[in-house]
């Protein structure tokens, strides 16, 4: 993360960095096209195709929810993966939630938890909602061994992703998930290992974040068909 070491903040804007523009959606509806036709033509049965489908409308109406209560968050239209910048959420080098980072979890989970757990096509297929804390790889201040910056930033990124873990349940989603919810919800801490890439080059704004993911209980076509790439970066 190395967000301790940053100079002055001129380079952090209020928004989020995550904001995704109306091409970063078409883009993202026409590779949902794309991959249910992938689908098709390499011989996946027609449950797997509607399994991936009913996931990605899923997916689809998680996106129109968020965008009509304005709501800044990127979501992953194949994946259903949920970007959101630590400039939301948290103040710079803390773990701590800011104000304004609970009072954006208390209008972004109840509408991430009530979509995702109204649909029993999809719950049943879920192995894990996975929250994971991720930083930038620039310096701590005197720090000098690389392995001590990864475990800093490894320290921080899990702290964070409890941070929002813990805050959750503190939110005004359906209760009637809860139980279910405390079976798979599970916390990481990832530091710096997947960095952002814009242009070959690490954006350190993207890189500081923190997802929610969705692990599905059988293998997901499109982690093979589209390993390592980044929606919208």
């Amino acid at each position: 993360m190395g967000i301790m070491a940053k100079k002055g903040g001129g380079g952090e804007a209020e928004e989020n960095v995550f904001w995704t523009t109306m091409s970063d959606l078409m883009l993202g509806l026409a590779i949902v096209f794309m991959t249910l036709f992938v689908l098709a033509i390499t011989g996946f049965s027609s449950e797997a195709i509607s399994q991936k489908q009913q996931q990605m409308e899923v997916n689809k109406e998680l996106i129109e929810k968020l965008k009509e209560e304005n709501i800044d968050a990127q979501v992953d239209p194949l994946s259903g993966d949920v970007k959101i910048s630590d400039l939301e959420l948290f103040e710079v080098g803390s773990y701590n939630l800011s104000p304004k980072g609970k009072a954006y979890l208390d209008k972004l989970v109840p509408i991430y938890i009530n979509t995702i757990f109204s649909k029993p096509e999809l719950i049943g297929q879920i192995e894990n909602i996975m929250i994971q804390g991720h930083t930038d790889s620039q310096s701590y201040a005197g720090i000098k061994n690389p392995d001590e910056q990864y475990l800093k930033n490894m320290t921080l990124s899990l702290e964070r992703a409890n941070s929002v873990a813990n805050y959750i349940f503190h939110t005004n989603y359906n209760k009637q998930y809860s139980d279910k919810l405390k079976k798979i919800l599970v916390v990481e801490g990832k530091s710096y290992s997947e960095p952002i890439l814009t242009n070959g080059k690490e954006d350190y704004s993207k890189s500081r974040r923190v997802e929610m993911r969705l692990k599905t209980k059988k293998l997901d076509i499109t982690e093979i068909l589209f390993s390592g790439a980044q929606y919208g970066d």
